[in-house]
């Protein structure tokens, strides 16, 4: 699948989240790379780069203290892997199922949720 069509699949999938959810989203940045690079896999403490899907950076809103945002602060990043999503999918619906996953998992992350807690509530 060609970049576009995966970035259009990964921005229906955001326009797709529950507007309690979305509209609660602020200064994230959501980006699409082939692979993980080294800095990446530090920040997910892995050691295959094929394994990653999708990745999340930045503060977390439940973590965010009552200076947050007093001062300039860079978007928060989420990150989704284009060839590692693509390697585990067969044809396009799967690869937009995948994505809505992974793209779920990932905003968990920045409402705070840790990755036992996400895989709890089935993601």
């Amino acid at each position: 699948m060609d970049r576009d069509k995966f970035e259009s699949l990964v921005e229906k999938a955001f326009e797709e989240l529950p507007p309690e959810f979305k509209s609660r989203i602020d200064n994230v940045h959501i980006v699409v790379d082939d692979l993980p690079d080294a800095f990446d896999m530090i920040s997910a403490r892995i050691k295959d780069p094929y394994t990653l899907l999708g990745l999340y950076s930045g503060v977390p809103l439940n973590s965010r203290g009552p200076n947050y945002g007093v001062y300039p602060v860079v978007p928060d990043r989420i990150k989704l892997f284009k060839q590692n999503i693509e390697r585990l999918c067969k044809n396009e619906g799967e690869t937009e199922a995948k994505i809505r996953e992974v793209l779920i998992h990932e905003v968990a992350h920045y409402f705070g949720m840790t990755d036992q807690e996400i895989r709890k509530a089935g993601y």
